[in-house]
């Protein structure tokens, strides 16, 4: 089956050649080299250069590929919002979305999708520090921004970079099996499923994401006293906003509420005091503002899809 995609200029080049070599080494271990064929087409002829200065010959131009496209995925580039204003480009998307079996994106590949109104209704994710901007300018899509990627139908959408390799393996196990994606993943020293979201160590990450000041300090602030009382009410009134006003604010610039960003930065701390030596999980969850272990075990595990011991015993044996 052939393998398509689809590099923007200045393509983020580990959105295409770290899913390629998923497909080329389930390929390998299937004993079948034309299992899988990776085919990668860009909107111009000749070679295209990725944002890390190489170059990556393509095989072909949308307008000039004529062959049969099983998968079809867009990879990214910091140039995507321009890219995404083409409407020959739109166009085709638009034709390829009735033909191909899957249809998804890597990164900010996503933005390509929705320009073209295939992304429309749909569940989607994109790189964490994107995700924002794709839900402002395609308020059509449902974004979830802590995926590492998501499957809506046929369309898949993936997060940042690393996370199209996630995206490539899930594919391989949809079309040959568990036992096949768990060989490859072990050949290519990934884990098989992630455990957590894109998210699960970005508190900070996300704070980066603010613009207005006030908001900024409220992160600061929460991320400065994660032991204190850090409700709404509380928050907006240090703001010195509305509870309303400060909820949609929040939102809008972290692209989180604040309940969630204040459980994502302590489970993001109990993270770090987990892996910087043995602590006890009644000690943690007092340190990061949990009134009882159970409440701090759940969030953990609603964040990170694991539990505290379990997560521990990564770093130390029990």
């Amino acid at each position: 089956m052939n393998i398509v995609f689809l590099a923007c200029p200045r393509v983020q080049m580990l959105d295409i050649i770290g899913p390629a070599d998923i497909f080329a080494e389930a390929a390998r271990q299937l004993g079948k080299p034309r299992s899988y064929q990776v085919i990668v087409l860009g909107t111009e002829h000749g070679m295209i250069k990725g944002t890390n200065g190489l170059r990556l010959a393509l095989d072909g131009t949308i307008s000039t590929f004529k062959g049969k496209i099983d998968t079809l995925l867009i990879a990214g580039s910091p140039a995507i919002s321009e890219i995404a204003k083409d409407q020959q480009l739109q166009d085709w998307l638009q034709l390829q979305a009735t033909k191909v079996r899957r249809l998804g994106s890597v990164c900010t590949g996503a933005f390509l999708l929705a320009a073209a109104g295939l992304l429309d209704g749909r569940r989607v994710t994109t790189h964490w520090n994107s995700s924002v901007l794709l839900a402002k300018d395609y308020p059509d899509t449902i974004v979830e921004s802590d995926s590492i990627f998501i499957r809506d139908g046929n369309i898949y959408t993936s997060a940042g970079v690393t996370a199209g390799m996630d995206l490539a393996l899930a594919m391989v196990e949809e079309d040959h099996g568990r036992d096949l994606a768990l060989c490859i993943a072990r050949e290519m020293v990934m884990y098989f499923k992630r455990s957590g979201g894109q998210s699960q160590f970005s508190a900070r990450l996300a704070a980066q994401t603010a613009e207005r000041t006030v908001i900024c300090q409220i992160q600061s602030y929460i991320m400065e006293n994660l032991k204190a009382e850090l409700t709404i009410p509380l928050l907006a009134k240090r703001a010195g906003m509305s509870e309303r006003n400060f909820a949609r604010v929040f939102k809008s610039e972290s692209g989180l509420t604040p309940a969630e960003f204040v459980e994502l930065t302590r489970i993001d701390e109990a993270r770090r005091l987990i892996e910087a030596g043995r602590i006890s999980l009644k000690k943690l969850a007092n340190q990061i503002g949990y009134a009882n272990v159970d409440g701090f075990r759940r969030a953990f595990v609603r964040r990170l899809g694991l539990n505290p011991r379990e997560y521990q015993k990564r770093f130390y044996d029990f």
